[in-house]
């Protein structure tokens, strides 16, 4: 069977990447169609056959220029050839033709024509030239609102990541979906904390004796010496501290774990990047109870997240991959109550809700999570159904009865 893969771009890594990357390991031999792609930013697809357009040669920030440009791509990308194409989108990869079978797996109907649309508006997310995009994107929805509609009707089936996501395609879309939610790494999460507690002493040993260790060329002592500062990092956060990680946009609301924890005097963690990363820092103006990290691996982000009192979650998401990692190894989550987070949460055995995006109402929230105890064998349990290995019967399923 000739299978190809198509996803909007690959620029940076993120969840949508991670469930990509899940079809990739089981198509490993199907090229990948894609409109950029910046492997020096994104590394995990070294070993595929990575085919894009002449956006290429744009840098990765562009992207949200060339809407129309790539729309048209897709378009005229002809994929006639293979017996089933496999799209991952939240924008445009859905445009693609074929004769065969043409599965996708739609994480929401593309936001900034749909259902995020006025909060786009307000804010494009361009900072001083947003007076001047603005009346631009506003012009230019429609049309692009109504080729986006029609692209929605070229997949065979459409697969979607939570009953919300669901909800918004036939809302957006009239189709329907079914859900199969997305891949989340909870085995190798758990199997990072695991690890972390093996080598933890060797590291207090060399630091009781005061032994530096120095690079060598043998795997294992790169290895030691890559532990020992991952462990240098964890062991230096504060004492309690609540986490998020994530891609810092203005739309996930970042803004209201940092007011709020300021407020009631609680530790934050807040590790990424983003367009807000500077604005964020602002915010938080030196407070000692705000502690930024630049971007982690997986494992990590895997020992921080089971050091954490809680991971607070103010977005609203189809799905939400980081938070059910955190839930991985036995921390809870502190969430706005909308999105795909209620496909996952389930209040007083893995976290909370609270119901506004507001300071105040993730304020009290706070508050009652002080009050509640968890138990982190619970917690792990609630994120095993989000394994990678069951992703993968589902999606087998799926495409062997299509």
């Amino acid at each position: 069977m000739k299978v190809a893969l198509v996803f909007d771009w690959l620029t940076e890594f993120g969840g949508a990447e991670q469930v990509f990357l899940a079809f990739h390991k089981l198509f490993p031999d199907a090229p990948i169609y894609t409109s950029q792609y910046k492997e020096q930013r994104i590394k995990c697809f070294k070993d595929a056959d990575v085919r894009t357009s002449w956006f290429n040669f744009l840098p990765a920030s562009s992207r949200r220029l060339i809407v129309p440009l790539r729309q048209r791509y897709f378009k005229k990308l002809d994929l006639s050839g293979y017996d089933l194409v496999i799209s991952v989108t939240g924008c445009d990869a859905k445009f693609i033709k074929t004769t065969g079978v043409h599965l996708c797996y739609c994480h929401v109907p593309t936001q900034y024509y749909w259902g995020k649309y006025d909060e786009y508006l307000k804010n494009p997310g361009f900072g001083v030239l947003n007076p001047l995009i603005r009346p631009v994107f506003k012009l230019l929805t429609p049309t692009l609102r109504k080729k986006d509609f029609a692209a929605a009707k070229n997949p065979t089936e459409i697969i979607t990541i939570s009953e919300y996501a669901k909800r918004q395609i036939k809302r957006y879309y009239k189709r329907e979906a079914k859900v199969i939610n997305p891949p989340v790494n909870v085995d190798t999460f758990s199997q990072a904390v695991d690890n972390y507690k093996i080598e933890k002493g060797k590291c207090q040993t060399n630091k009781s004796h005061n032994k530096t260790i120095k690079m060598q060329e043998s795997q294992a002592a790169n290895s030691e010496q890559k532990f020992c500062t991952v462990f240098q990092l964890v062991e230096n956060l504060p004492k309690h501290f609540y986490l998020n990680y994530s891609r810092q946009v203005n739309w996930k609301r970042l803004d209201l774990a940092v007011l709020a924890c300021i407020k009631l005097k609680k530790h934050l963690v807040l590790i990424g990047e983003g367009p807000e990363n500077k604005k964020l820092k602002k915010l938080a103006h030196d407070s000692p109870f705000i502690t930024f990290l630049k971007p982690q691996d997986q494992e990590t982000l895997a020992v921080i997240a089971s050091k954490a009192k809680g991971f607070i979650f103010t977005s609203e998401e189809p799905f939400g991959i980081a938070p059910v990692e955190a839930m991985s190894v036995g921390c809870p989550v502190i969430a706005y109550k909308k999105g795909g987070a209620m496909d996952y949460i389930k209040p007083e055995k893995n976290g909370i809700f609270f119901s506004s995006q507001t300071v105040n109402s993730l304020c009290l929230a706070l508050k009652k999570f002080e009050k509640k105890r968890f138990r982190k064998a619970t917690i792990k349990r609630s994120a095993q159904r989000f394994s990678a290995d069951k992703f993968n019967k589902k999606i087998k399923e799926e495409i062997n009865a299509l």
